[in-house]
């Protein structure tokens, strides 16, 4: 019987050693540790903020493996497996299922926008290569798939997708798919600065890179909105919170990650070419709101 995924599953930033060449398998243990230590309910490997774009496909695998063998079944490992190709995707797809994955996260090809059959005849395919679930990764800014609300759940209904990430940065379309789509899919936001509106709506959770630098205040958030009801608990975070989302948001999303973890004294290395570094005025905007938000920085 397969997991049912709910809470925050932390879009897991990917470490390198200092030249960027290879995978730090021992941060990456250490990182996995904190996390679930911190209370994350689950751990999405080799996505966007994963920096997946410059990984081989050998790197791929060996980082799902590393995740899932570091997590030790504490907590749900749903990688991210999409591909250019679907036969590329379902191999991916496969190879994390066969690793232990409770799921897998696929995005649709992203060169090439597909059209309606054409995203219709991938995820079924993958699916049907499977016996764990599959999450549908919404993110229209990267692959020029742009469905609404009701196309995604038609989406899920014509392919056996169980979830989406909604990274679509609308909270109108976020509140459709939850509010109308439920009883089709399970919606999970995955858009930073959203995060309080889908958890105060009853997502079932949210993918979230902003987790690896602050994990105990995002299983806070969790704990008070779905799980306690507390809505003033919920603002109380979320004023300490979405400061620190805004700024990472405002500059490349994978470089601020790793910003805010060297700010934190957990470094993940450098990013890999061509992404570069935040300026200077960047760094100071987020090292600004992580210490208004009561994080101890080094």
């Amino acid at each position: 019987m397969s997991t049912e995924l709910s809470g925050i599953l932390v879009a897991l930033a990917t470490p390198f050693t200092p030249d960027g060449a290879q995978i730090d398998t021992d941060r990456l243990t250490d990182h996995v540790d904190w996390m679930i230590a911190s209370g994350i309910h689950g751990i999405v490997p080799a996505g966007t903020t994963g920096e997946f774009t410059t990984l081989t496909r050998a790197e791929r695998e060996r980082l799902v493996e590393s995740v899932i063998a570091a997590a030790g079944g504490r907590v749900p490992v749903v990688p991210s497996t999409g591909a250019l190709s679907t036969s590329e995707t379902i191999d991916l797809s496969r190879h994390a299922q066969d690793a232990g994955a409770a799921g897998v996260m696929v995005v649709p090809p992203f060169y090439d926008p597909l059209r309606w059959p054409e995203l219709v005849t991938h995820y079924s395919a993958v699916v049907a290569a499977l016996d764990i679930p599959v999450m549908y990764y919404n993110v229209p800014g990267a692959t020029g798939v742009n469905l609404s609300a009701e196309q995604l759940g038609d989406l899920a209904e014509a392919t056996g997708v169980r979830y989406i990430k909604d990274t679509g940065g609308d909270g109108s379309a976020l509140t459709d798919l939850l509010l109308r789509q439920s009883d089709r899919v399970t919606t999970f936001n995955g858009w930073d600065t959203l995060t309080f509106l889908g958890l105060a709506l009853g997502a079932k959770g949210s993918v979230w890179g902003a987790a690896n630098v602050i994990p105990e205040l995002s299983a806070q958030l969790w704990d008070a909105l779905a799980v306690r009801g507390d809505l003033a608990e919920g603002r109380r975070l979320w004023t300490l919170i979405w400061p620190v989302c805004d700024a990472l948001e405002s500059a490349n999303y994978v470089a601020m990650v790793k910003t805010g973890m060297d700010l934190i004294g957990r470094s993940m290395g450098p990013m890999r070419p061509p992404i570069l570094p935040v300026d200077s005025a960047s760094r100071e905007r987020l090292a600004s709101a992580l210490q208004a938000a009561g994080v101890t920085l080094v």
